[in-house]
């Protein structure tokens, strides 16, 4: 069989795509790209707004200065600990809200009000205030589970993960059934082995949000000490007066190697390494797993 020939037409449509796509890519680069070249500037260059894509005056002392920052090494532990504690309860709640959800009618009659009530949930919620009373009265404040009770069940994931759920053929259920098995046994031997690429974007999605939010961290903690990390460059204020104060980073100040925004770059640079790091090994499910998930509605 001859191979298919590609049209002078199908040819240009793929080099403008992937044109348009690179140009997408760098667009979104540029500003890490900008951040870290602030990361390894000096702050005479940044004062003199010389830095755009390269370092200037290439420097490591903002990187100096975050390794000895208690405050934001104790902001990044916070941040794990939400993420070891927080992702593994997100997709035990999703997981359990999603299967009885992906079942037909005639098994799960009260399916399509759980659903619905589910949906109303996603669009309105109770609001700032009486979250805020609730997970004051029960004695989270200044916990870290304050950051994790609250977004507990992400109804985007659940509803994510019930439409992967009800791909899954119904013959495989049925035939485990008639051997005896139980629902648990076909939730944990059948369904979630066949789910691993809906389960590594449901995953990836819970891993995102826990480690990017900062605005909860604000509301639920006192004390900046139980801020994670996201939260703490939110409110991070570093001025030439408060690290002239610190008499450990004097000698950084006296050689203008250092000031709030290459700080902040350097810190909001080694925020962002784990999600790079965690990204390719979980890009290969990302796609699939959106696409076979959206399958049924």
């Amino acid at each position: 069989m001859d191979k298919m020939k590609t049209s002078p037409q199908r040819k240009l449509f793929i080099i403008i795509n992937g044109i348009f796509i690179l140009f997408i890519m760098i667009f979104c680069m540029v500003p890490i790209i900008n951040v870290l070249a602030q990361s390894f500037s000096s702050s005479h260059a940044i004062v003199q707004n010389k830095v755009r894509l390269w370092p200037v005056d290439f420097t490591t002392s903002a990187y100096a200065y975050v390794m000895k920052d208690a405050k934001f090494w104790n902001a990044v532990w916070v941040s794990v600990k939400r993420v070891v504690i927080g992702v593994p309860f997100n997709m035990l709640m999703t997981i359990l809200a999603a299967y009885p959800l992906s079942k037909g009618d005639h098994i799960f009659r009260a399916r399509k009000y759980y659903s619905a009530y589910f949906v109303f949930l996603m669009i309105f919620n109770g609001g700032l205030i009486p979250t805020y009373y609730v997970v004051s009265k029960v004695g989270l404040m200044d916990t870290v589970w304050s950051l994790i009770l609250p977004v507990g069940v992400p109804i985007f994931n659940v509803i994510l993960m019930m439409n992967f759920f009800r791909g899954i053929p119904e013959a495989l259920e049925e035939s485990a059934m008639l051997e005896g098995a139980t629902d648990w046994t076909v939730l944990s031997r059948i369904f979630i082995p066949l789910s691993k690429p809906s389960i590594a974007t449901v995953t990836l999605f819970s891993l995102i949000t826990h480690w990017n939010s900062w605005f909860d961290g604000l509301i639920y903690s006192n004390f900046t000490k139980n801020y994670p990390l996201q939260s703490y460059l939110q409110t991070m204020i570093v001025d030439t007066k408060s690290l002239i104060e610190s008499g450990d980073v004097a000698d950084l100040i006296s050689s203008l190697s250092v000031n709030d925004t290459n700080l902040k770059a350097a810190q909001i640079f080694i925020s962002i390494i784990p999600l790079m790091i965690i990204y390719p090994f979980c890009q290969k499910y990302f796609t699939s797993g959106l696409t076979l998930g959206s399958v049924k509605g």
